[in-house]
């Protein structure tokens, strides 16, 4: 295979020599810097192109005694290129080093790459590293070895030795997937983490990145049974505060019970939140719509033995006119319903809907004109706050006091906004 060196160089020629000597690049790129513009002293190109002896063996010599860094390790012209970048600008290193990657990665697309960054200035090695850390399936390494002090190795004692940087790489490409679990982009997030290829120390940590990122995206698209089914099985590796979700899962799913429906209704109170967390105001208030109506429909249903998509004739107020569908089945709209709710209960409903109906109307309006209903105004933030508001203050506490009779005392937590590693 080929194998490729990308290196810094900087004003010692020593580390770059053993760096080329142990690996025996089939080519290499020197990372170099040109004269200093405010002093025009020459810089480390001259230690890859310069003429005759142009480098000390020793800082402390008179005069260059040796020649050029491709000539001491056997390079041919052709198995070089010089890049040239600033000495203490990381922005424009850093820059550098990635065009470099990049040409070099085309140029040679099946070759091994080895970047090293022990030569140069603190931000020439900066820069390389950045470079490297986001350039999936390079390796990098630095010439290390004996020291008597902090300034550097010993002469001779020299020898190149791999750097981990995969933690590191890791965490910066894994990072705008752990950022978008903060919009609750779940989906986004396995979008992401589906195209990288984790190295192998951290196989299992990617693969429950990217699990529990399918769990909640399957959860945010209302398939509770999936999301169950995944947290489950990284149940034992899960840190208390994600737990509960377990617990929250299990009850959406066991329609064995009471608590199933009126969980139900909670968690599209949450969906609708996150919808507006993503500045999605229409999405958000054509969830609370739909809340709102079902919460009618199920109230109905366990209090007074009414589905509203077939009201028995009997069933009807006098006052109340309601339409039927094809099949002849009389039907109650979300108003319509709440003005059942209103007839046929006697608990916080009745109250709340007898004190709250015209606000109720009002805050509907501004459904209506969106254009996922009637109209083709979007839906603002000015417009979603007084409807939140309101539902924060009066429909969500009524429904907890109706809920409470089936076991559902208060509000499920949110979906995390942070992945836990």
């Amino acid at each position: 295979m080929t194998q490729i060196l990308i290196c810094t160089v900087g004003g010692s020629h020593q580390p770059i020599v053993s760096a080329i000597n142990d690996l025996r690049p089939d080519f290499v790129v020197f990372i170099c810097t040109d004269k200093d513009p405010a002093t025009n002293q020459p810089g480390s190109r001259v230690q890859i192109e310069g003429k005759g002896n142009c480098i000390k063996a020793h800082n402390s010599d008179a005069n260059p005694t040796l020649p050029n860094i491709p000539t001491q390790t056997g390079l041919a012209s052709e198995q070089y290129e010089t890049v040239l970048t600033l000495s203490d600008n990381l922005d424009r290193t850093y820059l550098d080093c990635i065009a470099a990657i990049d040409g070099i990665s085309r140029r040679f697309p099946y070759a091994r790459i080895t970047a090293d960054y022990t030569g140069g200035t603190k931000s020439m090695s900066a820069g390389l590293v950045m470079a490297v850390v986001e350039s999936p399936g390079i390796d990098l390494q630095l010439v290390t070895g004996s020291r008597a002090d902090l300034i550097k190795v010993q002469d001779g004692s020299q020898f190149s030795d791999k750097a981990d940087c995969e933690r590191v790489r890791y965490r910066r490409l894994t990072e705008p997937y752990r950022r978008a679990w903060q919009r609750y982009a779940y989906s986004e997030a396995v979008a992401g983490l589906v195209g990288l290829k984790p190295p192998g120390g951290l196989r299992n940590e990617y693969t429950r990145f990217r699990e529990l990122s399918r769990a909640f995206a399957e959860w945010d698209n209302f398939n509770h049974m999936q999301a169950l089914s995944i947290l489950q099985s990284y149940a034992p590796s899960l840190p208390d505060h994600l737990k509960q979700y377990i617990g929250n899962a299990r009850q959406l799913n066991d329609k064995s019970t009471d608590k199933c429906d009126a969980a139900r209704l909670f968690d599209l109170y949450r969906n609708a939140e996150r919808r507006a967390a993503q500045g999605r105001y229409d999405d958000a208030v054509a969830r609370i719509y739909r809340l709102i109506e079902w919460s009618a429909q199920w109230l109905l249903k366990v209090q007074a033995g009414i589905e509203t998509g077939d009201v028995k004739p009997e069933q009807i107020p006098d006052h109340l006119t309601l339409t039927q569908n094809r099949k002849g089945q009389w039907q109650a709209g979300l108003f319509n319903a709440w003005q059942l709710v209103k007839h046929y209960t006697k608990g916080p409903a009745a109250i709340f809907i007898s004190e709250q109906e015209n606000i109720l109307r009002s805050h509907i309006e501004a459904r209506n004109t969106s254009i996922l209903a009637h109209g083709f105004t979007p839906i603002q933030n000015n417009q979603w706050q007084p409807i939140y508001a309101w539902l924060e203050s009066q429909f969500i506490p009524m429904l907890l006091e109706e809920t409470a009779k089936s076991g559902i005392k208060t509000l499920p937590s949110q979906l995390p906004d942070d992945y836990p590693g």
